[in-house]
């Protein structure tokens, strides 16, 4: 029996807030933080994983970056930070019987730290992939990491995430993760 926190391929989704063309530039790593939620999106896509995402006013913000936008399913806009202000994803995690969520995006201390809120509240559990949010300045993301690990959200990374989805090197998908790994390494 899997310890309460841990995550599985068939109990688990993936929620991308907000990684959008006038946001990204203003991040610290963001090229690193990009890099990482496309590993995630395409690791949680070869495991038949749920994938949701959305946009924060995307008309003054942009939309989603490229890179991501072609991985993501329809995006839908918000003008509230938390990504449950958008009935269809937390409707989609219900459906697909998915208690756990997994978040990457930005800020953290905006729309990543509502969203987590609200998830919590809602009785999910929230997993943050440290290394694929990021804020503009660190104080405001070292703050929210400190303030999601006290409400109940757990901290973890993209590739601790992938690893844990599979369970083992007995996944029958285990294989092609593990080229996703290699790919991620190469581009460090």
């Amino acid at each position: 029996m899997p310890y309460a926190s841990q995550m599985s391929a068939a109990d688990a989704g993936l929620l991308v807030i907000d990684v959008q063309e006038k946001l990204v530039p203003l991040i610290p790593d963001a090229a690193v933080l990009v890099r990482n939620v496309a590993f995630l999106i395409d690791a949680a896509r070869l495991l038949d994983m749920p994938v949701q995402a959305t946009e924060q006013y995307p008309r003054g913000l942009g939309p989603t970056v490229s890179e991501l936008a072609k991985r993501l399913p329809e995006r839908p806009d918000k003008v509230a930070f938390s990504s449950c202000a958008v009935p269809e994803v937390v409707e989609h995690f219900r459906r697909a019987a998915r208690p756990k969520v997994v978040l990457a995006g930005i800020e953290t201390h905006v729309c990543v730290l509502h969203t987590a809120l609200d998830l919590l509240a809602l009785d999910f559990r929230v997993y943050v992939a440290v290394d694929a949010v990021g804020s503009r300045y660190r104080i405001d993301h070292d703050t929210a990491l400190r303030r999601l690990e006290q409400a109940g959200a757990v901290l973890t990374t993209s590739e601790t995430c992938v690893f844990e989805w599979l369970g083992g090197s007995h996944h029958p998908r285990f294989k092609d993760a593990s080229k996703l790994v290699q790919q991620r390494m190469k581009a460090l």
